[in-house]
């Protein structure tokens, strides 16, 4: 059996010149926010508590829970909205399509009883407003003729609802039905995000003109504005409001979050600017923001989370980093501490300890991106689409100065001699090269096709895996390769080729969902018959006391395996990674460490099944 101890969440997903509209639940003092299918649950004061809902069909785009914390509506860019129970496994309730494009915002009425989407649609259809239980529509919502960015229903009677967009309007609907009122254009530049207070006197909305504008929430007539002095020099992205509707935070392509004091006579004035603490690149804008309890949220462009204490803006905020993209790479290093490595297809690295969760992202001077890298205690080598292959030297928490080496085509496969790091094996299409450090010391046409390839720890041998399914093992000598022997048992391209740690062993795996344990004295099969997995296998892991051997593939499940058992009593972790399991490694006898296609890490203790 295998159980999960820990989620490490991926990041949200941004997009440049767009904010995301993040939301949480009070009484839980958690969050919602979206990457690909992902709708991610965080816990504000537990950040190691991370729940994932991977039930979309297409990348959602926004989630919130409903006002008695019970139900999530969430949707997606095909126009899609899923209302999903928060507890007994998320089960789903309804499933609308509500829109023809994508939804950018979706709120709930305060009675819990309605839904209002906004986005993209086919002609003026941006905006609806159903009961959430039947579908039905309340409302007709006329007024804007480009995207919608942003809604808002009033938390308190008479209900009215909000939008505001791409048309730089601002619209006001009283209902239900809902029925167009008037239309304000006071901003000169597309309208961000628009919130009512939760006392339900006024409403707000920000724009990519810098403007924030305040409005009386039952009439929709403007009172007021935030003050240009102090203001913030970028577009706003998003606002929310203080729980006691005297305070907003906005965020800002200038890189900074700005909590405005809003007085009696509605103009709002800046109290604290909050810098947060990046390296003031093009990924520290602010793209999100969230006022909840005594958290104030904020996200970067760069998908890093930032929580700050309302009560005490002094003390340095939490951060929270994760991959944006697919976990291309995994690599346990075993150092003191001990550590994990990942690597995304962006080319961002991170750091993680168990139990803590993320230790810091590593700074590379390298932009292209990762396909793969193999780490040990000091040193990173990794391979991009860009023929190199790159030595990064790890000092403390950050990547040294990084060496790289043009072999002439694309790599397909990396594998270091753990003994003496120095000397690595890449492979490419035609056969393989050999690398001292960074001096390319012979380049081997194999006269087929190569898939994948392992070096032995000592360096002495070479096994390098074919299109046809072939192994094909060698023995090194100086920077020549010997043919030894060559394996014939899969019957799909080899995927992975890896040595047990101590080195009696090897393992492989193919496209054609097949894993083999061989002996590596008599070449014979070690462990047969590891046929369950549904699609290719993408990677391959050894516990360190080599009694055990992990599988991760494309059908988003991990297969452990015990060598001492026949394959048929293998532990089976359903569902591990949606989209695919990309990356494996243990970080000790028992503990299994997994990645892939959804940019979340897990942590597994697996216990073999007699």
């Amino acid at each position: 059996m295998a159980e999960l101890l820990e989620t490490y969440a991926c990041a949200p997903s941004t997009e440049r010149g767009q904010g995301i509209l993040i939301s949480g639940d009070p009484k839980s003092n958690s969050i919602l926010y979206c990457n690909g299918r992902s709708v991610i649950i965080r816990y504000l004061d537990r950040p190691l508590e991370v729940k994932v809902y991977g039930e979309h069909a297409y990348p959602a785009t926004v989630a919130r829970y409903s006002p008695n914390g019970e139900w999530i509506a969430s949707a997606d860019v095909s126009g899609t909205v899923r209302i999903w129970g928060t507890h007994n496994d998320f089960v789903l309730k309804k499933e609308y399509r509500v829109l023809s494009g994508r939804i950018d915002d979706l709120q709930w009425s305060p009675d819990g009883a309605r839904i209002v989407a906004c986005g993209d649609g086919k002609g003026k259809s941006f905006v609806r407003a159903f009961v959430w239980d039947s579908g039905s529509n309340v409302g007709e919502f006329d007024g804007h003729s480009k995207r919608v960015l942003s809604c808002a229903f009033k938390p308190s009677r008479p209900f009215r609802i909000v939008t505001c967009g791409e048309d730089f309007l601002i619209n006001f609907y009283e209902g239900p039905p809902f029925k167009f009122k008037l239309s304000h254009r006071d901003h000169s530049n597309f309208a961000n995000c628009i919130r009512f207070s939760p006392d339900g006197n006024r409403f707000i909305s920000v724009s990519s003109d810098k403007k924030g504008l305040l409005y009386d929430a039952k009439t929709g007539e403007k009172i007021g504005e935030l003050s240009s002095e102090d203001g913030h020099k970028g577009s706003i992205y998003a606002v929310s409001w203080s729980p006691d509707s005297k305070m907003v935070v906005t965020v800002s392509a200038d890189k900074s979050a700005k909590l405005w004091e809003i007085s009696d006579d509605n103009t709002g004035n800046v109290k604290k600017t909050l810098i947060c603490p990046g390296s003031g690149g093009v990924d520290d804008m602010l793209v999100g923001c969230l006022w909840q309890n005594d958290y104030i949220v904020t996200i970067s462009l760069g998908g890093t989370i930032y929580i700050y204490t309302a009560s005490d803006l002094e003390k340095a905020p939490l951060e929270l980093a994760g991959h944006m993209k697919n976990i291309s790479a995994l690599s346990v290093v075993k150092s003191d501490p001990q550590f994990i490595l990942t690597g995304s297809y962006d080319g961002l690295l991170l750091k993680w300890v168990q139990g803590t969760g993320c230790y810091g992202k590593l700074e590379r001077n390298v932009t292209s991106q990762m396909k793969c890298f193999a780490a040990v205690e000091q040193e990173i080598v990794s391979t991009g689409f860009d023929n190199k292959v790159w030595r990064s030297s790890l000092q403390g928490d950050q990547c040294g100065e990084a060496d790289s080496v043009d072999i002439g085509n694309q790599p397909k496969d990396l594998s270091l001699a753990l003994v003496s790091p120095d000397l690595a094996l890449v492979s490419i299409e035609t056969g393989v090269v050999f690398l001292r450090g960074t001096k390319i010391v012979s380049t081997i046409d194999l006269g087929f096709t190569v898939t994948a390839c392992a070096i032995a720890p000592n360096g002495d041998e070479a096994i390098v895996g074919s299109q046809d399914g072939k192994l094909h093992v060698y023995s090194v000598a100086g920077d020549s390769l010997n043919e030894e022997a060559v394996l014939e048992k899969h019957r799909g391209a080899i995927t992975v080729i890896r040595y047990s740690p101590d080195v009696s062993m090897f393992a492989s795996a193919d496209a054609n969902r097949e894993a083999t344990v061989w002996d590596r004295a008599s070449r014979e099969v070690k462990l047969k018959n590891m046929l369950y997995h549904t699609a290719r296998i993408n990677c391959l892991a050894w516990s360190p006391d080599s009694s055990m051997v992990a599988t991760g593939s494309l059908d988003t499940c991990v297969i452990a395996y015990r060598l001492d058992k026949p394959a048929s009593s293998r532990v089976t972790i359903k569902g591990a990674h949606l989209g695919g399991v990309y990356g494996l490694g243990f970080t000790d006898e028992t503990t299994m460490v997994s990645s892939g296609e959804d940019a979340c890490i897990r942590v597994w203790k697996v216990t073999a099944q007699d």
